[in-house]
C-alpha cells in the first residue's frame, strides 16, 4: 500500500489517480500509524511553506515522515512536497524551518518572467536513477510554482531546468527522489515515473 500525506495542502485526488491508473493500491492519510505501516510514501502539495510545516507539526507527521524515509522504503516528494525536504525557505519573507532532510535553501524567482512558472517545460537529465529510467533530457513535465530549491549538496540534483535560469526541477538520493514538476499531471513521461515509483515496492 503507499500512503499519501494529507496535511491539507495538496491536490490528492489527482495523485491518487494516477496511482490507481498504473494499477497501485493507495491510502489517502493524515496518520503517522498508516506512515509507518506503508510500503511507500508520498509527499504532494501546493502553497504556502510555512503551513505546510505548521500543519505537518500539528498532525505529527514530521517525525513519521523522516522515520520512513530513513527505514529505506521508497519516498516520492512532488512540488511543495520536495521544497519540504530542505532547511527552510525565505516563503514568507524570513526564514521558516523545513524538515531539513538535506541541506539547502527554498528561494523565490527573482527575474523579469511571469511568476509563477506555470505549464510544460523541460528537463535537463544529470544523472541516473531508477525513477528516470524512461526519461531523456528534452523531455516536457508540468510545473506551478514560484519557488525552487538550491541544494548545498549537487550530486543530489537528477534533473535541472531553464526558467530565468537554471534550477534543480527534481533531486536523487538513495530511497529517496522528489521533483518540483507534477508527474501525476505530466502525460506519459509523468506516469512512467508513477510506474518507476511502484515498481520499487
Amino acid at each position: 500500500m503507499i500512503a499519501i500525506i494529507d496535511y491539507g495542502m495538496g491536490n490528492l485526488r489527482s495523485v491518487a489517480k494516477a496511482l490507481e491508473k498504473m494499477g497501485l493500491k493507495t491510502i489517502i492519510t493524515d496518520s503517522p500509524q498508516d506512515v509507518k505501516k506503508a510500503k511507500g510514501l508520498i509527499l504532494p502539495g501546493v502553497g504556502a511553506f510555512g503551513k505546510a510545516v505548521e500543519n505537518i507539526k500539528n498532525l505529527k507527521l514530521d517525525k513519521a515522515i523522516l522515520g520512513f524515509i530513513d527505514s529505506g522504503r521508497p519516498f516520492l516528494g512532488i512540488c511543495l512536497g520536495l521544497q519540504l525536504l530542505f532547511e527552510d525557505s525565505d516563503e514568507d519573507g524570513h526564514s521558516v524551518k523545513g524538515l531539513g532532510l538535506f541541506k539547502g535553501k527554498v528561494r523565490k524567482f527573482k527575474h523579469d518572467l511571469k511568476i509563477p512558472h506555470m505549464g510544460w517545460n523541460q528537463v535537463e537529465k544529470t544523472k541516473d536513477t531508477t525513477l528516470l529510467n524512461e526519461v531523456e533530457t528534452g523531455d516536457y513535465f508540468y510545473f506551478v510554482h514560484s519557488y525552487y530549491v538550491v541544494p548545498e549538496d549537487k550530486t543530489l540534483i537528477a534533473t535541472n531546468t531553464s526558467y530565468g535560469y537554471t534550477f534543480a526541477s527534481s533531486i536523487a538520493k538513495e530511497n529517496v527522489f522528489a521533483c518540483q514538476f507534477h508527474p501525476e499531471k505530466s502525460q506519459r513521461k509523468g506516469l512512467s515515473i508513477i510506474s518507476q515509483f511502484g515498481k520499487l515496492l
